[in-house]
């Protein structure tokens, strides 16, 4: 894998990623993060990949402009939680925490951020927690631990020891989006692929995954413009 810039206003980064699978050059602008990824047929060469890619400029900043501008919570004045857009409203404290539909967050500017991702990460393990341990009852099965990240490429994953992974970041998803996610993943402890017999174990025990799924890839990107670092 490497990288590459097509030069224009404003430079485009790319990553190529060359894959024996490939029949023919393909361009992907990823809709959580604005990643740019140029797939590339193990024998063509990188020039003739990049000319592809050059022309395909302006179509990527079509869709690198779609994206949410990034902005920092406490800036805003407002975060998502569970699907739903809350105000921040300062208070004494040191640490975020519900109240209503509102959100009280430290009167400290510089602590805000810490706060609010805190918060996030405390309940996504709480609530990914119970749906992992709802599912994997229902289906027999058991998995390992569970580990939270800020990832840009997934919002779950599943390893061959039984582990699973999910983005924090699905506390700002509604409730049945962060509950389907969990099924995905608990899924994969029964089979390690996204065969028709994966599918049919999601659909047996979240029935209209495919609308949840869907909530994702349309909004999956709001969720992300959010800065907490």
């Amino acid at each position: 894998m490497g990288q590459a810039t097509l030069p224009g206003n404003p430079p485009i980064d790319v990553i190529l990623k060359r894959s024996r699978r490939a029949r023919r050059v393909s361009l992907r602008v990823s809709g959580l993060d604005g990643r740019v990824t140029l797939s590339i047929p193990a024998t063509m060469p990188e020039r003739e990949a990049l000319d592809f890619a050059a022309e395909k400029a302006d179509w990527i900043r079509k869709h690198l402009a779609k994206r949410p501008a990034p902005s920092e919570p406490g800036q805003a004045g407002r975060v998502m939680f569970r699907g739903v857009d809350l105000a921040l409203i300062p208070h004494p404290g040191r640490s975020a925490r519900l109240d209503g539909e509102t959100l009280r967050v430290p009167q400290d500017a510089a602590r805000v951020t810490p706060a609010l991702r805190a918060f996030l990460k405390e309940e996504a393990r709480r609530a990914l927690g119970e749906a992992s341990d709802r599912y994997a009852a229902r289906l027999g099965v058991s998995y390992g631990r569970i580990t939270l990240r800020d990832t840009r490429s997934r919002w779950g994953s599943c390893s061959s020891d039984g582990n699973l992974m999910y983005s924090w970041r699905l506390a700002m998803a509604p409730p049945e989006v962060l509950d389907y996610v969990a099924a995905h993943e608990v899924a994969h402890l029964r089979h390690m692929d996204h065969s028709p017999r994966f599918w049919s174990v999601v659909a047996g025990v979240c029935p209209g995954f495919d609308t949840h799924r869907r909530w994702l890839r349309d909004n999956g990107a709001a969720l992300h413009r959010y800065r907490f670092d």
